[in-house]
């Protein structure tokens, strides 16, 4: 009797432990299900930057939504052999997760960066349009691009090397060595752009025009008493995409067909509007990024 109970103990550790490799060897968790007319269907789950309003965030009631998450909400419907699953995180987590399969996709506002086309699957459909732009003082309101910033010398606030906009400052600097925008890493992945620019540590920051409309011109933004402080000048638009793990190719491929047809459909012009408050689309032959 003594020697089964220990053969039994012995069983339940070592399906324990399994369980436990099992949780820690970066797998993706997720699985099928069955439907009720006997579909296999595919769980997969999307992670989401759930503080990037208004491209990615929680409603009043905790619900995902936004302009990213909306569009992958569309693509799901258009996708009967898939079931997506939410998963709100920080920005640094979507994208270790997503790398390390601990989701299978995850969307975050994301550019596309060389670096980053090296440890996920870019497809080949974008998912919409980011309005990229700096934040000034009010009195600077006459810096319309770039080119301006950088020949008034003004300082830039810090962005981290792994930030995809530091990116697009450092590809302007390339194109433009006579006339550089002074760059400086951060430690951090973001910094708070707009009380930098408002204690005066620094002239601009990069920022993204949604985040700048739901921070300082939306009545209850952090930086509303700032509306007449500071101002947005956009110095680009740029397409964003979702991040699939290396081995979701075949995801990616379904998630292409998908978002094709919701472009020709004008669905994506439809949430640009309801979330950007603009047709970001109308620009699309100006994009160069």
């Amino acid at each position: 009797m003594k020697f089964t109970k220990l053969l039994k103990f012995a069983a339940v550790g070592f399906a324990s432990i399994s369980i436990l490799a099992a949780c820690g060897n970066g797998e993706q968790s997720g699985g099928t299900k069955t439907t009720e007319d006997g579909t296999e269907v595919r769980v997969v789950k999307v992670a989401y930057d759930q503080a990037s309003k208004p491209m990615s965030y929680n409603d009043e009631n905790g619900n995902p939504t936004g302009y990213d998450v909306e569009v992958m909400k569309l693509v799901d419907e258009l996708l009967p052999e898939y079931e997506f699953q939410y998963v709100g995180t920080t920005s640094d987590d979507l994208l270790i997760g997503i790398e390390q399969g601990k989701y299978h996709a995850g969307v975050k506002n994301a550019f596309w960066t060389q670096e980053r086309s090296e440890k996920f699957v870019f497809p080949q459909e974008f998912l919409g349009l980011s309005s990229a732009g700096l934040v000034l003082k009010k009195e600077n309101e006459h810096i319309k691009n770039l080119s301006d910033f950088a020949s008034a010398g003004m300082t830039l606030a810090p962005i981290a090397a792994n930030n995809a906009q530091y990116t697009v400052i450092a590809e302007y600097n390339e194109a433009n060595p006579d006339n550089p925008v002074k760059l400086k890493a951060g430690e951090e992945f973001t910094v708070d752009v707009v009380q930098w620019v408002n204690e005066g540590r620094v002239d601009g920051g990069v920022i993204i025009e949604g985040s700048f409309k739901g921070q300082v011109l939306t009545e209850g933004g952090p930086y509303y008493n700032l509306k007449d402080e500071v101002v947005y000048s956009e110095f680009a638009v740029i397409k964003t995409w979702p991040l699939f793990n290396k081995k979701e190719q075949e995801f990616a491929d379904a998630y292409d067909k998908a978002v094709a047809q919701l472009k020709e459909e004008g669905k994506l012009r439809e949430l640009s509007v309801e979330f950007y408050g603009r047709d970001l689309f109308e620009v699309l032959d100006q994009v160069k990024r």
